[in-house]
């Protein structure tokens, strides 16, 4: 029997799969427990639907990280910590930190799971920074981190 996957099922597929399964399995276990329907033209037809509006929003999500992007590539952002004389930071500059000082230069909301830090920043400098947005959109930013005036 061909049955439509409501949700994942582990070793059995992922959500929106059309899967063939023996007929016990697909009406003693998954359709009961809301895993599956039955695969008629109707279910096939919405599932098809379905998959063509999350490709519209998905591809949405990347012309819009693409914008935000290319917005980004256009600033040197200008972060000011505490640094000793030889340069090096009384702490270090991650991610969140990064992603603060975006936001209030460009106005809008970045989140720090998208900056990519291999290591927290410990010195002063130019540096790029690897962002990766939501779409699959990456690319590299400039940050600069200056010593902060006394």
């Amino acid at each position: 029997m061909k049955v439509v996957l409501v949700q994942d099922v582990p070793k059995l597929g992922r959500k929106g799969e059309v899967i063939n399964v023996s007929d016990g399995y697909a009406r003693n276990f998954l359709i009961p427990r809301g895993l599956a329907k039955e695969a008629t033209e109707e279910v096939l037809k919405k599932l098809q639907e379905e998959k063509e509006l999350e490709r519209k929003r998905l591809e949405e999500q990347r012309k819009e990280s693409e914008q935000l992007l290319s917005e980004l590539q256009r600033h040197v952002f200008k972060i000011h910590a505490k640094a000793g004389e030889s340069g090096k930071l009384f702490g270090s500059l991650t991610a969140n930190n990064i992603a603060e000082e975006i936001s209030k230069v460009t106005g809008k909301q970045v989140d720090k799971k998208w900056i990519v830090l291999d290591n927290p920043i410990k010195s002063t400098g130019l540096y790029d920074v690897a962002v990766k947005l939501p779409g699959g959109v990456s690319g590299k930013i400039k940050v600069e981190v200056l010593p902060s005036e006394k």
